[in-house]
């Protein structure tokens, strides 16, 4: 138990007060506190500062998703100096919506991290798949090529946070049969994420196949009166098919969150 005190307080001693670390184990280790109520305190740290922010490292411990980087209005040295703190923590690391001029001015500082175009994704510390963690695969599903960037964000998402995931790309209802030929994977899905533009109809059209949960993400493609995705996010939000709950304009990152928390396995629950 010494040694593990020591460890935590060494990983810790630089974010959060050292006296305060150390009576929270101390009586953790004398029987005076519970695990679960040391868990509980521990849940709120640590939150590192940075220059400009505060980085939640114990986000997961708490909601179960880890700290993702927003990467579109951040500048490049300010999504370096949070990538490298998450990093240094053992990761994972995600920074969604960074251009490729961007990506390569942040991978010259930190060379592990990997990108991903379609996606602009940067990545590192990928977690390896753990099945038995979850219900089952969540499957991505897009209604056209146009959509597959907002797609790719949901699904690299959920494949570095290590849920098992797999992804059908441009089935949508101009050639539905295309679709039906996908029958078996959309039934043995745990959760099914449908990104689609346009009038958005292809969420309603999943959630009425399968007996998952089906989370509708509307994009921005389309014609003028798509207005910039708000035809496909209306039609998702009043659709009649049961089963159905949508996450904003080109939102992957939202709906890989709610897909992974659905998806995740009960502790002690037994997983059919």
């Amino acid at each position: 138990m010494a040694s593990l005190i020591q460890c935590i307080i060494y990983s810790y001693n630089h974010i959060m007060d050292i006296t305060e670390l150390t009576q929270l184990l101390t009586n953790l280790q004398k029987g005076n506190a519970s695990l679960e109520g040391t868990i509980e305190v521990l849940k709120n740290y640590p939150a590192e500062n940075v220059s400009e922010g505060c980085i939640d490292h114990q986000r997961e411990l708490r909601t179960g998703i880890p700290e993702v980087i927003y990467g579109e209005s951040k500048s490049p040295e300010q999504v370096i100096e949070i990538a490298q703190a998450i990093f240094d923590k053992g990761g994972p690391v995600l920074a969604t919506r960074v251009d490729k001029e961007k990506a390569n001015l942040i991978q010259k500082a930190i060379p592990a991290l990997q990108y991903h175009p379609k996606a602009q994704i940067l990545t590192a510390l990928a977690r390896s798949c753990q099945p038995e963690k979850y219900r089952g695969k969540v499957l991505v599903v897009t209604a056209g090529t146009s959509d597959i960037p907002v797609a790719e964000e949901a699904f690299l998402i959920l494949q570095t946070l290590g849920c098992p995931v797999e992804k059908i790309f441009d089935v949508g209802v101009a050639g539905l049969h295309r679709l039906m030929s996908h029958q078996k994977q959309l039934q043995q899905a745990s959760v099914i994420i449908v990104v689609a533009g346009m009038e958005g109809a292809l969420a309603s059209v999943v959630s009425g196949l399968t007996a998952s949960p089906v989370i509708g993400v509307p994009t921005s493609i389309g014609y003028g009166a798509n207005f910039g995705g708000l035809s496909a996010l209306l039609a998702m939000l009043n659709s009649c098919a049961p089963g159905l709950s949508v996450v904003n304009i080109d939102n992957g990152f939202g709906a890989a969150s709610m897909a992974l928390a659905i998806n995740k396995a009960l502790p002690g629950a037994d997983i059919i």
